[in-house]
């Protein structure tokens, strides 16, 4: 079955289009839910608010889980403040210059409200805090704060407060297309649930059973896979991510890329032996590299004795946590690899 780039952007723009930054999931559940019903597709929602996808197997007391995580990063409010203006402090691995000045979106509890992500302004001496700014010093959060030109009174009204989730903008967020790239916010990870959408309809009967697990929380520890492992017996967990491109990593743009250590650890070399050998069966080239910054679903459950074995498979990205550019290709090679591993088990 061939995958259509086209088909694959329009997905992942969809998916990108959710916002669900960690510990708001709701409007990406909704989402995943009503497509998985509409493909009759079996699924359950569990108390860590995974969104989990069972494709029974041939031996149903055997089981593996592939994790592509839902949520995505941004920023909490820190207070609202008098003047209508609000205070905000990073949600996961978030900078304030990567998203620059411009619209995002506060997830009230009532009502989104919309506001402009501020530095201040450039035309000012030393007498200005921000000055220090255009002298060489990163914009840190503490540095920004968020203009709604509303009352704290209308804030309250809308359910903003301590705690509330600031992501950028949908005015921002609609992917670009760039022949066979796509540009976005939120590739990480709305792409690996791309891959995982696709798997879900290509699997049918397994060796085994396997768990197609939207997970919840990564961004911030890992937290639904983790629960979800230790609730379930697996035999390894293959987490699905991007990959940062960087000088300091030997890889292109137009392959997947498989993991064999990042900064929780090493992976399981049994199961990467498992994978490679799919991907030579399916024919689809297949890279490998050591990370330094970085964790996954899969080396977090394994590092902390959640799961015996496991393996993170990826698609290289530039500007990883900001505007992230993927090869459409790159992500759409892991679909086969991952098919031809799970049925061989």
């Amino acid at each position: 079955m061939d995958i259509s780039y086209d088909d694959l952007f329009e997905t992942i723009a969809a998916l990108v289009m959710c916002h669900s930054p960690s510990g708001a999931e709701a409007e990406i559940n909704q989402f995943l839910e009503t497509y998985l019903e509409r493909r009759g597709l079996e699924y359950w929602r569990d108390s860590a608010d995974n969104v989990v996808i069972q494709i029974p197997g041939q031996v149903p007391e055997r089981a593996i889980a592939i994790t592509a995580h839902k949520d995505e990063i941004g920023g909490l409010v820190k207070a609202v403040l008098p003047d209508g203006r609000v205070s905000v402090r990073k949600l996961g691995g978030a900078f304030p210059w990567v998203y620059g000045e411009g619209v995002v979106d506060l997830l009230g509890d009532y009502s989104t409200v919309s506001g402009i992500l501020s530095f201040g302004s450039r035309h000012v001496s030393h007498e200005s805090p921000q000055k220090a700014q255009q002298e060489g010093r990163a914009v840190t959060w503490e540095d920004v704060w968020v203009e709604t030109k509303q009352s704290a009174d209308d804030l309250d009204a809308a359910g903003i407060r301590p705690g509330t989730r600031m992501v950028v903008g949908k005015h921002r967020k609609p992917p670009f297309r760039m022949g066979d790239y796509i540009a976005s916010y939120t590739l990480d990870n709305k792409a690996s649930i791309a891959i995982l959408l696709a798997l879900a309809e290509r699997l049918k009967q397994p060796p085994i059973t396997v768990y197609l697990v939207a997970s919840a929380k990564e961004e911030v520890g890992a937290v639904g896979a983790l629960y979800f492992c230790q609730r379930q017996h697996l035999e390894g967990l293959v987490a699905l991510e991007i990959c940062p491109l960087s000088a300091e990593y030997p890889i292109i743009d137009s392959d997947p890329v498989l993991l064999v250590q990042d900064a929780y650890g090493l992976y399981d070399e049994v199961l990467n032996a498992q994978l490679r050998s799919a991907a030579q069966t399916a024919a689809v080239p297949l890279q490998l590299t050591a990370l330094s910054g970085f964790g996954s679903d899969g080396s977090i459950a394994m590092k902390f004795g959640h799961v015996s074995r496991a393996a993170c498979l990826s698609f290289p990205t530039h500007n990883t946590h900001g505007y992230e550019i993927a090869h459409l290709g790159a992500i759409a090679r892991c679909i086969p690899i991952l098919e031809r591993f799970c049925n061989d088990l």
